[in-house]
């Protein structure tokens, strides 16, 4: 199994489990008299075998990343600098926006706001760490569609 297929596997459980738990939620209580739509022993059995085929996922996942290296470093390196640029570009991004936010005036008694940082510099920042951001993410597809799991 390559590893993208194992990822998509993971997220497809990790879906059946919250669909799981809406279903245990729907069916732990009724009315007196009434019976669940489904036997909340059968849901926590398959809740059960999902969350140990989940625990199962995750771990050949986290080795494949660990093992597997791109240029010289383990995938489970890259993944750590896509996620911190992702946060990085997201937080520039809402300094950005609250820099344009614009306010009006209508007389001159009112407080005037000055911008303290230059916005173009911003955007282009925010525009190099994104191409960045692409180029790196494009390096994981490979790998994950290159990579068999461990």
């Amino acid at each position: 199994m390559k590893l993208a297929e194992a990822l998509n596997q993971r997220a497809d459980l990790q879906k059946r489990i919250a669909q799981l738990k809406e279903r245990l939620n729907n069916n732990v209580k009724v009315q007196e008299g009434d019976s669940p739509a489904e036997d909340p022993k059968d849901l926590f059995a398959e809740l059960d075998g999902a969350i140990d085929h989940l625990k199962e996922m995750i771990f050949l996942i986290n080795k494949t990343n660990l093992e597997t290296t791109i240029d010289g470093r383990s995938l489970t390196d890259i993944i750590a600098e896509k996620d911190t640029l992702s946060l990085k570009i997201s937080t520039l991004r809402e300094v950005l926006e609250s820099a344009n936010v614009r306010s009006d005036r209508y007389s001159r008694n009112e407080i005037k706001f000055v911008r303290t940082i230059d916005v173009g510099k911003l955007q282009k920042q925010i525009d190099d760490l994104s191409k960045e951001l692409r180029e790196l993410d494009v390096k994981l597809q490979q790998a994950n569609w290159s990579t068999d799991l461990k």
